[in-house]
């Protein structure tokens, strides 16, 4: 908001140099590529939008130990309750509110710490740990189900 009392206008690109313990990358794809990565002042990246770091990004924000919260951790909860109304329709049951802010906090907390604790153990990045751990799960209920290409 350009007018609002007290703030001050800033160029679009001085915004990357601003300095932050978290920022969050919350409206378009692919906006932290590697020369936004090597501006960027923050000590954590929550990335809020679907894909706001490029590949190339991410490799520099490694090198230089700024850990991201991937996007499909840090903005997975309008999927996850869609995923409740689907569920909750299909059985005819009724949630409260109460009720789905517990049940998406436990799924959220779960996935985060499953996640964490893979990056921790192995060393990995917490983006290449969420992708491990659901190339892990897929697999696993592949072969629980039976299910063959």
């Amino acid at each position: 908001m350009r007018d609002y009392p007290g703030a001050e206008a800033m160029q679009m690109d001085a915004f990357w140099d601003v300095e932050s313990d978290i920022l969050v990358p919350a409206a378009l794809e692919g906006q932290i590529d590697a020369d936004v990565a090597q501006r960027l002042n923050t000590k954590c990246v929550v990335e809020g939008a679907n894909g706001p770091t490029t590949p190339a990004g991410d490799d520099v924000l490694k090198r230089r130990n700024i850990p991201v919260v991937p996007d499909v951790l840090a903005n997975s909860g309008g999927v996850i309750v869609s995923y409740f109304e689907w569920a909750t329709d299909a059985s005819s049951l009724l949630w409260d509110e109460a009720q789905i802010v517990a049940r998406l906090r436990h799924v959220i907390e779960d996935a985060f710490n499953a996640v964490w604790s893979l990056h921790a153990k192995q060393g990995i990045d917490l983006r290449t740990a969420a992708y491990v751990l659901a190339c892990q799960r897929i697999l696993e209920a592949r072969r629980l189900r039976g299910v063959f290409p």
